[in-house]
């Protein structure tokens, strides 16, 4: 990587951070004051137990609760910082043309929307949630249209309701695909196959995807195998995308649909987030 590229990268780093948006918690707040307040109910009991020369306790009940702050130091870093560096990196190793048809899915309230957004001169970005507040603390549309204005790229996105494992697109709708802690939520094995499924269909031949994940990863990248996914790799994030000591950690799956690169004709117009026409009717959420 010559200086200049690795100055850009710096830069894109810092951006990552720089948000303006308000993206909440990945799960829910009420999971980590829970946490919050077990740790701290064990360390006044082991201050309480060492009053009480009871040292072999205090020292089990101190580890315990040096156990539940290590991971809840973990997971608010990834959750608040780390994601952000993480698809940074993961964006400019695509990389962008400026002018992609780009595709979201589980969007939540835009995290990784508005880092792709960011990097699109001409493009389009849409994405495409349930809004389940279950798995992402605040989320909702609403939402996800105030960070795409705070983060200044309202005007290169759409947001749609609707199921990942039954999209409202047309076939080869996308130039690539993004998913980041989305489709683990599916929760049973023939839901997350068909959210797959759907990611495959809407790609155009020679479209790009890449899937971050704490669960599953490795049936998502025999899914796309299966379906005759090329260069289909999956590799773990490192230590920015834990959730706690090493465990759980994210895993990002990337491919490419087989065939030959071309480009999506699907025309979207700037317009209303929630109500966007296509080619074959209109997405409504």
């Amino acid at each position: 990587m010559s200086t200049g590229e690795t100055r850009a990268t710096a830069r894109r780093a810092m951006t990552a951070l720089q948000r303006r948006g308000e993206y909440g918690i990945d799960g829910s707040v009420i999971g980590v004051a829970g946490m919050s307040a077990v740790t701290a109910a064990l360390l006044v009991t082991a201050v309480t137990l060492g009053r009480a020369k009871f040292i072999g306790a205090a020292a089990i009940t101190a580890l315990v609760a040096a156990v539940l702050l290590t991971t809840l130091g973990i997971y608010l870093h990834t959750t608040r910082r780390g994601k952000f560096l993480i698809w940074a990196e993961i964006l400019d190793g695509l990389p962008l043309r400026g002018d992609d048809r780009i595709l979201d899915v589980g969007c939540g309230r835009g995290a990784v929307l508005t880092l792709v957004a960011e990097r699109l001169r001409h493009g389009r970005v849409v994405g495409i949630d349930i809004w389940s507040k279950a798995d992402q603390s605040g989320n909702g549309i609403d939402a996800a249209e105030r960070n795409l204005a705070a983060e200044g790229v309202r005007d290169r996105c759409e947001l749609v309701t609707g199921d990942m494992r039954s999209m409202p697109f047309p076939d080869a709708s996308f130039d690539v695909t993004v998913s980041s802690l989305a489709i683990h939520n599916v929760r049973n094995l023939s839901g997350r196959a068909q959210a797959i499924e759907e990611i495959a269909r809407t790609l155009t031949p020679g479209g790009r995807v890449a899937i971050a994940d704490l669960a599953w990863t490795r049936v998502y990248a025999r899914k796309l195998e299966a379906l005759g996914f090329v260069g289909v790799a999956r590799r773990p994030l490192g230590w920015r995308f834990w959730w706690g000591p090493a465990f759980p950690s994210t895993a990002l799956v990337t491919g490419t649909k087989p065939g030959p690169y071309r480009r999506s004709q699907l025309a979207i117009s700037p317009g209303d987030a929630r109500v966007s026409d296509d080619l074959n009717g209109e997405w409504r959420s």
